[in-house]
């Protein structure tokens, strides 16, 4: 289904100037939200700054950062809200930039996020770019940016910096950089619980490479190459050659997009080795920690999930959930739209496997869909919770690489102005709990 071995990359491009489009339209669009949400703000006589730096989770990150973990919210039902839920990355950092900058927490937050998701979009792009090409990645940068929830990329939230470590750990990976890679999903793991999702993809694909080394040992009598390279031994190509190699070929379609056959270089054994050790490290220091405060041993951290009423459940309350909206007439509608989402998030996930999507990146979409979809968190959250899921936007940008640049400007702009709307409508309602 998918192939995980290749020559390196023939040069291209510096890597900044290549993603500059991506990041422009980003920056556009990510600037149309903030507009959009300040002027409904002052017509509600509202706060902007405010609702996008504190508020919920932004709350609990700075106060981790100004006082530490130890806090804890005690309900009348009984639960129990204990700021040892979120993982200490965003409050690290906000804590790192107060001390070296005249910002408070809340504006570190701020900042953070902002770096971050600039960082994220170019992950986005330069993952694309390696599978389909420069032009769908552009396409996915932009689609990412206009998810009715994109405001949340611009909060003082852990969302946007997740994605980046997410995305530059899949394309480190998809590049053969293990250690880089098992560096960034550790990262990753200290970020959010999802973090899971990037060290499963990391061990999928290191496994994966583990038993192809071992199958051209057998084929080979037993005389392996050393690292996992090649048996054939080619000679490398001269950079035109690879570049004529790459160059998209001739098509009738305005703007064709390649079939993606992405392959992971050789790297020494070691390398693969030492970045499927690094992975898990993140997410289990910090369980075990937690495991450690509280005295619970290793499952602690699932009781301080529990106080939030947070759990696994394999969908059944989501699923409970959509089904009380066919109760009456108005919240119907509702619920047929929740249907509607998850049908589609998991056809574009089943298109993604038709398409031949790397293993890392349908490992990685497919871990963060369970986690979101199957868990008995809020319900509010869960389309914040499935944002960093990019990969699961690629069937769409290709479908929209394929339109004429006009007719695709005009759709994105389009939906860029709708989910502006809908951002700043979101976080001056509810919004993201």
């Amino acid at each position: 289904m998918t192939d995980l071995e290749t020559s390196p990359a023939a040069p291209r491009a510096p890597a900044l100037r290549r993603a500059a489009p991506a990041l422009l339209g980003y920056a556009a669009v990510r600037a149309l939200g903030l507009v959009v949400l300040a002027g409904w703000s002052a017509a509600r006589g509202r706060s902007a700054y405010t609702l996008l730096t504190a508020r919920w989770d932004s709350l609990w990150y700075t106060r981790v950062a100004e006082l530490g973990y130890g806090y804890e919210v005690r309900l009348p039902n009984g639960d129990v809200h204990s700021n040892l839920a979120f993982f200490p990355l965003l409050p690290w950092l906000e804590r790192l930039l107060h001390s070296f900058a005249p910002l408070s927490y809340a504006d570190a937050g701020f900042t953070v996020s902002l770096l971050a998701s600039l960082a994220a979009a170019w992950g986005v792009f330069a993952v694309t770019d390696l599978v389909h090409g420069r032009r769908v990645g552009v396409c996915a940068v932009l689609l990412w940016a206009v998810l009715p929830v994109g405001i949340v990329q611009s909060m003082a939230y852990s969302e946007s910096l997740f994605t980046a470590l997410a995305a530059w750990s899949l394309y480190a990976v998809l590049t053969g950089r293990w250690v880089g890679a098992g560096v960034l999903a550790a990262l990753a793991g200290l970020t959010r619980p999802v973090g899971l999702a990037v060290v499963a993809a990391v061990w999928a694909a290191g496994v994966v490479s583990f038993v192809r080394d071992r199958g051209r040992g057998a084929r080979d009598g037993g005389t392996d190459q050393p690292g996992g390279a090649h048996l054939d031994e080619r000679a490398p190509e001269a950079p035109s050659a690879a570049r004529a190699r790459r160059a998209p070929q001739a098509t009738s379609a305005p703007h064709a997009t390649r079939a993606p056959h992405v392959t992971t270089p050789s790297a020494p054994a070691w390398r693969r080795a030492l970045g499927m050790l690094l992975a898990p490290l993140g997410t289990a220091a910090y369980v075990l920690w937690v495991g450690h405060r509280t005295g619970r041993g290793p499952l602690g951290y699932l009781d301080v999930q529990a106080g939030w009423r947070n759990g696994f459940d394999g969908g059944y309350a989501f699923a409970r959930f959509a089904a009380d909206k066919f109760t009456s007439f108005p919240s119907a509608a509702a619920g047929a739209g929740l249907i509607l989402g998850v049908g589609l998030l998991l056809w574009l996930y089943v298109t993604g496997v038709r398409q031949r999507q790397p293993l890392p990146l349908l490992v990685y979409t497919g871990v963060v869909l369970a986690l979101a979809l199957c868990a008995s968190s809020y319900f509010g959250s869960k389309p914040r919770l499935l944002m960093p899921a990019f990969p699961v936007l690629l069937p769409l940008a290709r479908a929209l690489a394929r339109l004429r640049t006009s007719r695709s400007v005009l759709v994105t702009a389009g939906v860029a102005v709708a989910s502006a709307v809908y951002g700043a409508f979101w976080l001056n309602g509810s919004g993201p709990p």
